[in-house]
């Protein structure tokens, strides 16, 4: 176990003294300093007051060396990210698969949309979506379609189905591109992506319609990311109604910039 090396680390890294983070979680000195020296071991509520304090689940407090990791990932996990430290985890996906023992791109009706956030992991919900194939796409990639709603972001419109390619290691998600995104509070949004894991554990959620603000989720938050692959619209769009090829760009990035800046005005205003 490295709890008592981790504990030490942990503890400088936020410049506390042990006087300090005992207060916080109502020790005494000496029995937090028996801890950070190996003389003892917490029992199961002090390590998860540990846990919470530091905001390193209990795991990684007692079998990971995180003196061995480097900057980045230790900033990761300070902000909440819980990385895959052994290469070992992996996230659940339930899936579905045709006659010739390939994977289906299930898709998402508008009425089980909503029952997705709790579903998106149980075989029995997944089975009972709608499926379908399209034969230039990967075999070695995982698909599903996810319908639309609102005017959040053209050309895709309202009624339009967007396919994405299921993402394993969300560090990958490129800045400026279109993804689905899945959370508890806000169930499907189909937005185009900022990574700012390193920066604050979060991802910044920008629209193509310049009339929505952006927003940032915090990657505890998320339950599954989709890398957009194409769309199906049954609507015929107006040319004149969309964005240009030239003013998108300018305008996604204007989006970000007030993203950045209201994040920061918030956590000023947090400070005050």
């Amino acid at each position: 176990m490295y709890l008592k090396e981790n504990l030490k680390l942990l503890r400088k890294r936020r410049k506390r003294s042990q006087e300090d983070v005992a207060k916080s979680l109502l020790l005494t000195r000496s029995a937090y300093n028996s801890y950070e020296n190996g003389v003892a071991e917490p029992g199961i509520y002090v390590l998860i007051r540990l846990s919470d304090f530091f905001q390193i689940n209990i795991d990684k407090l007692l079998r990971n060396d995180l003196c061995s990791l480097g900057e980045q990932q230790l900033s990761q996990l300070e902000k909440g990210f819980d990385l895959d430290l052994t290469g070992t985890r992996l996230r659940v996906l339930a899936t579905t698969i045709n006659t010739q023992n390939e994977e289906n791109i299930e898709l998402v009706p508008i009425k089980a949309k909503a029952g997705y956030t709790t579903g998106y992991a149980d075989p029995d919900y997944i089975k009972t979506l709608p499926a379908f194939n399209l034969p230039f796409l990967s075999a070695n990639k995982k698909y599903r379609s996810f319908p639309i709603q609102g005017d959040s972001m053209p050309p895709v419109s309202e009624g339009a189905f967007v396919t994405g390619e299921y993402i394993q290691d969300w560090n990958i998600v490129r800045n400026g591109h279109p993804y689905i995104v899945i959370t508890e509070e806000d169930g499907i949004v189909f937005k185009v992506l900022y990574n700012r894991i390193e920066e604050d554990g979060t991802f910044l959620l920008c629209s193509t319609n310049p009339l929505y603000v952006p927003y940032s989720v915090k990657v505890s938050s998320i339950l599954e990311i989709w890398k957009f692959v194409n769309y199906i619209n049954p609507k015929f769009e107006d040319p004149k109604t969309t964005e240009s090829d030239d003013i998108g760009p300018a305008i996604r990035m204007i989006q970000r910039e007030i993203g950045l800046i209201k994040d920061k005005v918030k956590n000023i205003e947090e400070k005050i």
